[in-house]
C-alpha cells in the first residue's frame, strides 16, 4: 500500500495564505504569524483525519 506524505503541506498553505494577505493589507508581520498558525492547525487536522482513515481499514 502507498502511505501518503502530508508532512508540511498544511503549514505551505498557512504561510502562503499569511504572506498574500500580509502583502494585501501592508501588515505581513500579522498575517505571517496567523498563518502559520493556521497552517499548524491545518497539518493536525489532515494527519488526524490520515490517521483515522488507515485505522478503519485494518
Amino acid at each position: 500500500m502507498k502511505k501518503d506524505n502530508k508532512t508540511g503541506v498544511g503549514l505551505a498553505l498557512g504561510i502562503g495564505i499569511g504572506t498574500a494577505i500580509g502583502v494585501a493589507t501592508d501588515n505581513l508581520g500579522l498575517w505571517l504569524g496567523l498563518g502559520i498558525a493556521i497552517g499548524i492547525g491545518m497539518e493536525s487536522s489532515l494527519t488526524k483525519k490520515g490517521n483515522k482513515k488507515n485505522d478503519n481499514k485494518s
